[in-house]
């Protein structure tokens, strides 16, 4: 079967390799790749025929919302590429529904909320895709409230593996929509979800800095503050980072305050000496940040990692200590908690409930900086490995399956990808092996 054949039955955009489009189409984000051919599908009818296509030509198939993994997921090499860009309306269904394409990115959304008063708590950057981030989590700035982007997922039109159309939710399907609740684009092509939106006006929001020399207290007292702090309270720890001076760079507390009381954040400003302080009243549509393509040449490396409470004192003391050195990552830490634990551990594919804090590290530069900076990297890891736990999978540069799913969760799954794509189609991710049937088995 050729993409000849493929236009029979196809109405979107087919571009090949020798096009003036293709150098760009076949990039995303963070990953690069020389696929046969990217295809723009128009309609459900277009995604299924691209499903059918590389089934019957045995291309290795990616599928592309935003293009923000860190992996470089949206790409490949001599397969094909299936971009969504395409499917991307955003419709509000009643006066808390919302039907969502799967090409849509987070900016698109909250844009086309804004003037109906609703939101849905998603991350932080406006070009990254709704598939992706929800698929396997969605930590955002109103994720103490109301969760991860995936527990607001009510229900999704699926394109399985055998090119036939689905729909997940609680009445149909609902273990394929346990699945689609943190185990990735295993098990389909998800061309539509449904959210449950919450209305929203103005945020608090910004950042509260304090100087490097403070940042081992400013980070014990802000962890031990969210985690009894209100649920309105969301909140972001980063320093490090070597665009502002490195181990000289200050502490910034990023806060979303879900409301407009002004004295909300004062227990953060105490913390320490503030240097910076430009927290303001802001539509929610307006905090997401655009997101950035780096340079040619510039690569990211991101590991990740939760926290439970009993080691979140250690995890703090040793990322403070790696941030005064020369040489450190980019350290950001994030709270959680809140509303993400309070459901129920094996409710979703997500299995990090219980965790208060997910930490990042990040090495940004060329191929050079990022091979010296390595030995460092493996060994502050090493050091944090017996205080934390698992990985997120949103913030991976590699692919680290064991970390993102414990055993019980990637057993279950296993077993829902025998039942949904038992030929492994969808494997452009961190993937699940539906051969896997056993702890210990090879195939995991």
């Amino acid at each position: 079967m050729t993409f000849d054949e493929l236009r029979r039955e196809f109405g979107g955009e087919i571009v090949e390799a020798g096009s003036a489009e293709y150098d760009a189409a076949s990039r995303t984000v963070f990953g690069t790749g020389r696929p046969v051919g990217v295809v723009r599908p128009r309609s459900v009818a277009d995604v299924q025929a691209v499903v059918r296509f590389a089934v019957d030509t045995g291309l290795a198939l990616a599928v592309r919302g935003g293009g923000h993994a860190f992996a470089g997921f949206g790409t490949n090499d001599d397969g094909v590429v299936l971009d969504l860009s395409g499917l991307a309306d955003v419709l509000v269904l009643d006066e808390r529904l919302v039907r969502i394409g799967g090409g849509a990115t987070w900016g698109q959304v909250a844009d086309a909320l804004a003037p109906y008063g609703l939101a849905i708590s998603s991350g932080d950057t406006r070009s990254v895709g709704v598939g992706g981030l929800t698929l396997s989590g969605g930590i955002g700035w109103k994720v103490r409230k109301y969760g991860l982007a995936l527990d607001q997922l009510v229900a999704a039109e699926v394109v399985t593996a055998d090119g036939d159309v689905v729909r997940a939710s609680a009445d149909e399907h609902p273990e394929l929509l346990w699945g689609l609740r943190g185990g990735g684009g295993n098990f389909g092509v998800v061309t539509a979800f449904e959210f449950a939106a919450h209305p929203t006006t103005e945020v608090l929001h910004g950042k509260i800095a304090f100087p490097a020399a403070e940042a081992a207290s400013v980070l014990q007292g802000w962890a031990d503050y969210v985690r009894t702090a209100p649920d309105e309270l969301t909140s972001i720890a980063t320093f490090a980072n070597p665009f502002l001076g490195g181990p000289n760079a200050p502490v910034e507390i990023q806060v979303t305050w879900d409301g407009d009381d002004a004295t909300a954040l004062d227990p953060i400003r105490a913390l320490g000496t503030v240097i910076a302080d430009d927290v303001t009243l802001t539509p929610y549509a307006e905090i997401l940040v655009a997101g950035q393509t780096p340079p040619p040449g510039i690569e990211f490396v991101t590991r990740s990692a939760f926290v439970d409470k009993e080691s979140v004192s250690e995890v703090l003391r040793i990322l403070a200590e790696s941030g005064a050195t020369a040489g450190s990552p980019i350290i950001a830490v994030r709270s959680v908690g809140g509303a993400v634990a309070r459901v129920a551990a094996d409710a979703t594919a997500y299995p990090y409930r219980q965790a208060e804090l997910m930490f990042v590290t990040t090495n940004i530069g060329p191929a050079s900086a990022i091979a010296a900076a390595r030995p460092a990297l493996d060994a502050l890891w090493e050091r944090l490995a017996p205080h934390s736990t698992g990985a997120y999978a949103n913030f991976l540069s590699t692919i680290e399956v064991d970390a993102v799913y414990p055993a019980q969760t990637y057993e279950k799954l296993a077993a829902l990808k025998r039942q949904y794509d038992p030929g492994n189609l969808f494997r452009g991710n961190h993937n699940i092996d539906p051969d896997y049937d056993r702890p210990g088995d090879a195939g995991r």
